[in-house]
């Protein structure tokens, strides 16, 4: 009977191909998980530093007519959505919006592939920012944004650090999706 019958691959076995998947693997996770911390990290120390050197609803001018540093609360979601609404519950609202949201994320990461790269990155970011946020809601009750971008009298809303990190986290995503032949809606 021939070996690849009897259950015996025809030709040599590579063992050292087959040991470094797993560590390819793990090395993908590992540089996961270190984006995912070095935003959350990123984005709490920079509202820090914010608390302590800029006042409530003050500013300071980096490029004028451009951007400002200000510190101001949002106690709402994503562009402000729910700041103005005075509601006992709001608080617990949005914390678990964040969780949702938190969880969706992670269950579409266990989705995409591993060789799905700017996805894989992608959700790390998008992670990462939505956890620096959901620090912020736990700890503070709102979060904390920071830089404004304005032209003349029109302005941005303010973001921080871990919204920064989901928007170019949601680019990278979408670029996996549409800039690439294969991505996790795509069975293979």
């Amino acid at each position: 009977m021939p070996p690849e019958e009897a259950g015996h691959p025809a030709g040599p076995v590579d063992t050292a191909t087959s040991a470094t998947v797993p560590a390819v693997d793990a090395r993908r996770r590992a540089l996961a998980w270190w984006l995912i911390a070095t935003v959350i990290v990123a984005d709490q120390v920079t509202k820090l530093l914010v608390q302590r050197h800029i006042p409530l609803f003050d500013s300071i001018t980096i490029i004028p007519g451009l951007l400002d540093l200000v510190h101001i609360h949002n106690a709402g979601v994503a562009f402000g959505f729910l700041n103005d609404v005075a509601h006992p519950l709001r608080s617990a609202l949005t914390m678990m919006l964040a969780l949702a949201a938190l969880a969706a994320i992670a269950y579409y990461a266990r989705q995409v592939h591993p060789e799905e790269r700017l996805a894989r990155a992608g959700l790390s970011l998008v992670m990462g920012g939505a956890a620096g946020n959901l620090i912020d809601r736990v700890r503070l009750g709102h979060v904390i944004d920071f830089i404004d971008v304005y032209r003349g009298h029109w302005h941005f809303w303010a973001f921080n650090v871990a919204d920064a990190a989901i928007s170019c986290g949601a680019v990278l995503i979408f670029a996996e999706l549409f800039l690439t032949r294969r991505h996790a809606s795509h069975p293979r």
